[in-house]
């Protein structure tokens, strides 16, 4: 019996769906966060920013641009650029989402990606530093 109650329940969490929260992956606005509108047919959405907050406007997107997130805001279909910004206000998007390990991973790429030669220089320099510090540890604690 357990087993098929496992066997009936669905694997995916993620769908699309008006007010999902997505991040483009590909395009001007690649990174940024969006959300879902509307639905134009199988194969493409309309998004909204709102621009405020994340820089993306109101465009027809294809699905295959979009990583889906955990993330759903209340909207309802076609909503207007205010109310988009009161529902991520109400449901603490912005907030929720620079907590994921998925934002920190985009902001950790972001900032390596601006580093200077000499700051990469001065990373290398420092994780060698660990490294050394690590194997002598490591070399006392086996004696």
């Amino acid at each position: 019996l357990i087993a098929l109650t496992n066997y009936r329940k669905m694997g995916f969490t993620r769908y699309v769906e008006v007010g999902r929260v997505c991040v483009v992956n590909y395009g001007p606005d690649a990174g940024k966060l969006c959300t879902i509108v509307d639905i134009v047919d199988g194969n493409k959405c309309l998004i909204d920013g709102p621009r405020k907050l994340t820089g993306v406007g109101r465009q027809v997107i294809p699905f295959k641009r979009l990583a889906l997130t955990d993330l759903v805001c209340k909207i309802e279909r076609s909503a207007r650029d205010a109310e988009i910004s009161a529902a991520f206000a109400d449901a603490d998007i912005m907030g929720k989402w620079e907590s994921t390990s998925w934002a920190k991973k985009i902001s950790a790429k972001g900032k390596r990606a601006s580093l200077s030669d000499f700051d990469r220089f001065k990373v290398m320099v420092a994780r060698k530093q660990k490294t050394q510090l690590v194997a002598a540890k490591v070399a006392e604690l086996k004696k």
